[in-house]
């Protein structure tokens, strides 16, 4: 599946650092604003203990880990929505991602300017929030300005209810609350869901914090503000070192595990926001076992085994007949799948199985071709 995290924040608060560390990339990181002027994107794979254990269980020829793509968005400054700094351009570029990764400043360098010339990490999440409700505020109404006269004309029900639903967001818009807090339907979702608004895409706050600050983050008292305000908003907040993060990304995978455990922990910083973003769109990994090869499907929750298959390849959801499903639970508990066939932990499933976190499916189909051959 196809599903991209856009890294947002003002200028020079770390973002490009970060993204190179994430992706263990070389994109621009200069002392200035705009370094990034197009949108860079990178490969992350999702550390997971239960991908290695399967790998140490199957010895396969082959490791593929479930990924998640990141891109590095230029920094946002105030005035963006209005074409400020580089603005709507950078603005669109969110639009095309599914999560953002709000990067806000929490360290002290005199070396490092700041565009709003001290720190102040509420004061920088709100200028960004405030740029995306703007944006997607003038979007609503010209939406509404299209729609509404022809729908009360014509009392088209549909249209009718859109207006309403466009009311609704224009005036929690207008006094400044994104959209992702308003209270809004299922149903209204739906018509909702067609605006790609900004202010409504799910957000992780990832506080940049000194390297001081690495091993014990809520004695920082820039993180512990972007905590609480993250807490309020029923959001995500990670704190990470972008100097930690820089210095681990060239390591082979045992001195960085070393360099972790010198600091007190087993995932990175980046790790986490990885799978943290993974997380919060929704995402679930499926894994295919054998000798030659163990990998990890990345799949909506809700999926069903034949849509799951379709991940796989398009034959397999058009051809799907059944699977053989047992759980990672098992299989690590037990160890092998003859003794879960013995034990009767293999089960048969067919087209309506809702497949869960952790399953480990074999598919089996048919797929007749057209014209004989």
């Amino acid at each position: 599946m196809s599903l991209k995290a856009g890294i947002v924040g003002l200028p020079n608060v770390g973002k490009s650092t970060l993204f190179n560390a994430i992706t263990n990339s070389h994109v621009t990181a200069e002392n200035y604003p705009f370094a990034t002027i197009k949108p860079n994107s990178g490969i992350v794979e999702i550390k997971d203990a239960r991908f290695e254990r399967l790998c140490k269980l199957f010895s396969p020829k082959s490791k593929v880990r479930a990924t998640l793509e990141f891109t590095d968005i230029a920094g946002l400054v105030k005035g963006a929505s209005k074409g400020e700094g580089l603005g709507n351009q950078f603005l669109g570029n969110i639009r095309n991602c599914d999560a953002i990764v709000h990067v806000v400043r929490c360290f002290e360098d005199s070396n490092i300017t700041h565009v709003e010339g001290t720190i102040d990490p509420i004061r920088d999440i709100e200028i960004i929030n405030l740029e995306l409700v703007i944006s997607d505020l003038d979007l609503v109404e010209k939406r509404l300005e299209k729609i509404e006269t022809k729908a009360r004309m014509t009392k088209d029900k549909d249209k009718l209810v859109e207006v309403e639903v466009l009311h609704k967001l224009i005036e929690a818009l207008t006094a400044g609350k994104s959209a992702r807090d308003i209270d809004i339907s299922p149903d209204e979702m739906k018509i909702v869901n067609n605006y790609n608004l900004l202010s409504i895409k799910p957000v992780i706050y990832v506080a940049n914090v000194a390297e001081d600050s690495y091993a014990d983050p809520l004695s920082d008292k820039f993180y512990v503000k972007v905590k609480e305000y993250a807490a309020k908003e029923k959001a995500i907040s990670i704190p990470v070192s972008a100097k930690v993060e820089s210095d681990l990304a060239p390591l082979g995978e045992t001195e960085r595990q070393e360099y972790l455990g010198m600091l007190g922990a087993t995932l990175s910083g980046l790790d986490k926001v990885a799978k943290a973003s993974y997380d919060l769109l929704g995402l679930k990994t499926f894994f295919t076992c054998g000798p030659d090869e163990v990998r990890a499907w990345t799949f909506k929750d809700g999926m069903t085994a034949p849509e799951c298959a379709g991940i796989i390849h398009t034959d397999f959801q058009r051809g799907f007949i059944k699977a053989e499903v047992y759980s990672f639970e098992d299989i690590d508990k037990y160890e092998t799948e003859n003794k879960l066939k013995t034990l009767g932990k293999v089960l048969t499933v067919g087209k309506d199985y809702l497949v869960k976190d952790g399953d480990c499916l074999f598919i089996k189909f048919n797929v007749t071709k057209k014209g004989g051959k």
